[in-house]
């Protein structure tokens, strides 16, 4: 990556392991890499942010390196560092693209990840406002694997038979609670009738409503891997914890802590300790074990499968269990990563026959049908989670370069068309190093330097989680390729030039496929 080589030729003048920022700038006039390092260590030395970029400018501009890299580094403004890549530099890069599209990164460096996302109660269809987190969560771990980590994707069943919403679920399918109770639950319902009892006593409430939940999950798992095109690796169900004894174990790691007391018949945990507003109970008064316990002792069980980056995802309705489960982990010894990312709320917009439902009762299925996988996932991504969002559902229909997904899917289709056509003017052609010096025009370079940025990109996402930044790529990546193709006559009487052109194209398919695999969108050949 290039900003990794400007930081090693910067740390090597500066002569320490400084923390060195290195951004793109704003304006193309100002090159194609800068850095502030000036304004940070300017004063340390007694000079003005300026004085200090210049002399630094001096000392890289003979380093060897800076020299095969770069046209020009020099210092600008009240004291920034800016860098213009060379030309021979990206025409020898090009090479490495049309072989794969980015060099393989080891940010993670095989670290094993687990990421859990979704995991939604069983007592229903998903809704519009879970697209978000399942959507998410399948492409941060995608972008992980990438980056290096070994990605396990998880998905947690909340089937316990003593929880709230499957002692609700039972109630429901023995006719006698009407919480969860709609036409589709009715359907599951009958179902399961051979194996419930109607009347049954209370005792039987949890098994009749882990049996709904049960029938529920196969169709959520059936829509996530076949509709959805959201695949996990691991399915890992609450109620096994319960059998396999793992909320036992975990409630005498507490108590061997000396965190755990009792009051008013349930036993509590101190996690105003660690800074909580209030201790949780982990069992109650009746002798059931509470949900935090179970949390725990998941979480625990994920320790233990030696897991050294945990990353939970919730969605808007669980943001106060966000501390507690970091206080969790604080108290479990957990010595690796450990982040907890909050999805915000989802709204409709337009959508015909949805146009007058709240956003929020929209099941999930009934939007993908409506606008078809590839537009949901690109819209659901196109903000930062921490932001509520408003799906558009006219545009996420439209077959026109206004809706982004058919934009950057109809580049991708142009890309492969030119390459077809060229087929019939040279069969194979053989890339060498003087093709791609022919590849002067401002356009041209335009493109490999953004063909560059996809392996930053990945680097940045796998830090932040900021997923989004992979669907502004994407739309960047198509509308430079556009000016390309607009200002560059691809097939021409010039062979040579064709010849470099082509593997320019070749590299642009590359990356944009690997682009559109990892945010799970399809890649259409032809449109």
């Amino acid at each position: 990556m290039i900003r990794e080589k400007i930081k090693q030729i910067l740390k090597k003048a500066l002569k320490d392991a400084y923390e060195i920022k290195i951004e793109y700038p704003s304006d193309e006039k100002f090159g194609d890499y800068a850095t502030n390092i000036a304004f940070v260590l300017a004063k340390a030395e007694s000079k003005s942010p300026r004085e200090f970029a210049e002399s630094l400018v001096s000392k890289i501009s003979g380093n060897k390196k800076t020299r095969e890299i770069f046209e020009k580094a020099e210092a600008a403004g009240s004291g920034f560092i800016n860098f213009t890549v060379s030309k021979n530099f990206l025409q020898n890069e090009l090479k490495e693209y049309i072989a794969r599209p980015t060099p393989r990164m080891n940010i993670g460096r095989g670290k094993k990840l687990n990421i859990e996302f979704l995991s939604a109660n069983p007592t229903g269809k998903f809704q519009v406002g879970n697209g978000r987190g399942g959507f998410y969560g399948d492409v941060l771990g995608n972008v992980l694997k990438l980056a290096g980590y070994a990605v396990k994707k998880e998905y947690y069943i909340n089937n316990a038979k003593s929880s709230n919403q499957i002692q609700e679920l039972g109630k429901t399918a023995l006719g006698a609670g009407d919480k969860y109770l709609t036409d589709y639950v009715l359907e599951k319902i009958e179902k399961i009738k051979p194996a419930i009892c109607a009347g049954s006593s209370p005792a039987h409430i949890g098994e009749a409503g882990y049996l709904l939940a049960e029938e529920i999950h196969k169709d959520s798992r059936k829509f996530l891997e076949e509709k959805a095109g959201i695949h996990y690796d691991v399915w890992t169900e609450e109620q096994k914890l319960h059998e396999e004894g793992r909320l036992e174990e975990a409630l005498k790691i507490l108590e061997k802590k000396g965190l755990i007391y009792e009051k008013e018949g349930a036993k509590w945990l101190r996690t105003t300790d660690f800074g909580d507003d209030k201790d949780k109970v982990i069992v109650r008064s009746n002798g059931e074990y509470g949900y935090f316990l179970a949390d725990i002792a998941y979480h625990l069980d994920k320790k233990k499968r030696g897991f050294k980056v945990i990353i939970d995802v919730f969605g808007a309705d669980h943001q106060g269990h966000v501390e507690p489960m970091k206080i969790a982990m604080n108290i479990l010894d957990y010595d690796g990563k450990f982040e907890v990312l909050v999805t915000q709320l989802v709204q409709a917009k337009g959508g015909g026959r949805f146009s007058k439902r709240a956003g929020n009762v929209i099941p999930l299925e009934e939007l993908i049908d409506e606008v078809g996988a590839d537009a949901a996932r690109f819209f659901y991504l196109m903000k930062s989670i921490d932001t509520q969002i408003e799906f558009d559902f006219d545009l996420a229909k439209e077959q026109s370069e206004k809706n982004p997904v058919y934009y950057v899917q109809y580049a991708y289709a142009r890309m492969n068309s030119i390459l077809e056509n060229s087929k019939t003017k040279i069969q194979k052609p053989k890339f060498k190093g003087q093709n791609f010096n022919l590849l002067n025009h401002e356009s041209e370079l335009k493109l490999i330097k953004y063909l560059i940025r996809w392996s930053e990109v990945v680097e940045d996402t796998a830090k932040d989680f900021e997923v989004h930044r992979i669907i502004g790529y994407a739309t960047g990546l198509s509308s430079v390729f556009n000016g390309f193709y607009r200002d560059c006559r691809v097939i021409s009487d010039d062979k040579d030039l064709t010849i470099a052109r082509l593997g320019l194209v070749i590299a642009a398919k590359n990356v944009l496929k690997e682009v559109l695999e990892s945010l799970g969108i399809s890649a259409p050949e032809y449109m």
